[in-house]
């Protein structure tokens, strides 16, 4: 068993580590500030090649495997956590779809410019109504037969959609029918930004990840070509189900890279703050803080990349992606918080970092599915049973 990382992928984190730190930390502060999505430093993003790294050459993407994209975002979200979600949301959830069921045409046309980092993707799951159970879509898609081949008209609403806004290409997903059990029929469709009857409504304001767009999406007759459904009519929530199980791996090293963050500020600031004549950091009190935190991290990054591995395996990495997913999110929960009581009053204030990662860490828990969501899901295969 070889558990050190190949020369490639030790390559590839510690160049996007030098630039995160050197050519992007400096910007972050003014983009939270101002809540400002920072479009000019995706777009260099996509120069380089991070935004489609788990995607074949011939898809637009970088040709490597899942173990280097989990590293990027933790990379990434180690020193700004709006950034990694913008990428993970891109990635898993934009591309991801397109990569899994898109057919030759549809991969060219939407998911090469996307993957190349050229156009932004996002992906329209959630609704009101509709969080963790998607089966409680309202979105609902008719087809219309016209000379042309036909098209799928969409009415209704998403909301919480990251890159909303900015994206390029949305893939969303929308009820076509009922089935025989009368559940929802659930199918996928590509919807080009600019698409008559497309629109974005506002930009939720976060507890955290400020400069990340989070919004609402509204369809009003939106036509779409018939080619532009992806998949087969009713095979939406399937794909959906194989894009949340990569996603969860994503968000996992999002978590992973935030709770790494929040420990780089808190051991510098234990070893030179001085109480009582002596560093904070001899006091057992800090001590044991920063020895459960390294501890926790370490035990997050052997799952993360165990599930990354089993993926580019093609192994079953359903179940451990839920398990990374569920422990690396609250692992960075507990870390940020650690870091804000290491620092103490400065914790507490924009001047140091540390509460920027206790406010960014939070949606790991939520997203791609709740910590409830990923425990139902584990349990689920544990037992084989039908847990509610």
């Amino acid at each position: 068993m070889d558990l050190d990382l190949s020369t490639e992928h030790a390559l590839l984190r510690s160049t996007i580590r030098d630039y995160m730190l050197a050519e992007v930390a400096p910007a972050i502060e003014e983009h939270e500030r101002e809540r400002r999505f920072p479009a000019e430093i995706v777009r260099r993003l996509g120069e380089m090649g991070w935004l489609g790294i788990p995607f074949p050459e011939d898809e637009g993407g970088a040709g490597l495997d899942t173990l280097a994209y989990a590293i990027a975002v933790e990379e990434i979200s180690r020193v700004w956590g709006s950034l990694g979600i913008i990428v993970a949301a891109h990635t898993s959830l934009g591309c991801g779809p397109l990569h899994v069921a898109g057919t030759p045409e549809q991969k060219q046309r939407f998911l090469v410019p996307m993957a190349g980092g050229r156009v932004i993707g996002a992906y329209g799951l959630t609704e009101p109504g509709a969080g963790s159970d998607a089966g409680g879509t309202r979105t609902t898609a008719r087809f219309e037969d016209g000379p042309d081949g036909g098209s799928w008209v969409l009415d209704g609403g998403k909301r919480f959609i990251t890159n909303a806004g900015q994206a390029g290409t949305y893939v969303i997903t929308a009820r076509t029918g009922s089935k025989a059990d009368g559940s929802a029929e659930i199918s996928a469709f590509i919807v080009p930004a600019d698409t008559p009857g497309f629109r974005v409504g506002r930009l939720e304001d976060k507890l955290g990840l400020h400069a990340s767009a989070t919004g609402e999406l509204f369809f009003d007759g939106c036509r779409v070509p018939a080619g532009n459904l992806l998949g087969a009519q009713g095979e939406g929530f399937r794909t959906f189900l194989k894009i949340l199980d990569g996603g969860r791996i994503s968000i996992a090293a999002m978590a992973l890279g935030i709770a790494q963050g929040a420990l780089d500020a808190a051991i510098p600031y234990s070893q030179t703050r001085e109480q009582f004549g002596r560093p904070i950091g001899s006091f057992q009190g800090v001590a044991f803080m920063i020895a459960d935190m390294a501890t926790e991290i370490e035990a997050a990054r052997a799952m993360v990349y165990r599930a990354a591995w089993l993926k580019d395996q093609g192994r079953d990495y359903g179940v451990a992606a839920a398990q990374a997913k569920l422990f690396a999110s609250e692992v960075s929960s507990r870390a940020t918080n650690a870091a804000v009581q290491i620092h103490g009053g400065y914790g507490y204030v924009t001047d140091y970092p540390v509460e920027r990662y206790l406010r960014d860490a939070k949606l790991t828990e939520i997203g791609e599915g709740t910590s409830q969501v990923q425990r139902l899901v584990i349990a689920r295969r544990i037992l084989g049973l039908r847990i509610i």
